[in-house]
């Protein structure tokens, strides 16, 4: 991916403003209200992510929730990589995620923005982007525990990035695993104590 475009500064805000805007639809709460769950925010760790759809025990609503969740950080970047630049997609594909952390719809208190982030990291640099799917897919497979497989596969990807010589992505990719891990603080804390739930186990 050739990136030797300089972004003008209404063109880095425009991509930054409409990423946001774009990532910061709460597929999963609309989701879950349209399917008579009523607010996805009232039952087991409080997201708006797929995880905790998957506690109300339907799997379809989940992963319907985790390709809507994907796609809008795919679309951000893709959309404006194609329009302006791939500068303009990484940004976009960021401010994705960033959008679905911190919606203004629902008082900047959103998801974890783990599925966006891997959409948007397929996007901009598919490799990287499957290497972290693929991280996440195996962590899970083993420990049987989504946010630590979300920890595992936000630090591989600017590791992924950085080897094969992406250097903008690998920055994008370890904001990203920043604000991923920063957002996943709770987690990390039961992660320690042993009380982290296991995928797919309802909470009360």
């Amino acid at each position: 991916m050739e990136m030797n475009v300089a972004l003008s500064a209404q063109q880095i805000g425009l991509s930054a403003i409409l990423g946001y805007a774009l990532g910061s639809i709460p597929f999963g709460l609309v989701l879950a209200r349209l399917a008579g769950y009523g607010d996805i925010r009232n039952i087991g760790s409080g997201n708006i992510g797929a995880t905790n759809v998957l506690r109300t025990g339907n799997k379809p609503l989940a992963f319907a929730t985790l390709v809507f969740d994907i796609g809008k950080g795919a679309a951000a970047a893709l959309l404006f990589a194609y329009f302006l630049a791939p500068q303009a997609g990484i940004i976009a594909g960021v401010a994705a995620v960033f959008g679905h952390n911190f919606p203004i719809w629902l008082k900047f208190k959103g998801g974890k923005g783990v599925a966006t982030t891997l959409g948007t990291l397929v996007a901009i640099a598919w490799p990287v982007g499957l290497g972290a799917c693929a991280t996440w897919l195996l962590s899970a497979l083993i420990f049987r525990i989504s946010s630590l497989s979300a920890l595992i596969s936000l630090a591989a990807a600017p590791v992924f990035a950085y080897f094969l010589h992406l250097p903008e992505v690998a920055v994008a990719a370890a904001v990203l695993a920043i604000l991923g891990w920063i957002r996943h603080h709770t987690n990390i804390r039961r992660l320690i104590t042993g009380s982290e739930p296991k995928i797919g186990k309802k909470n009360s």
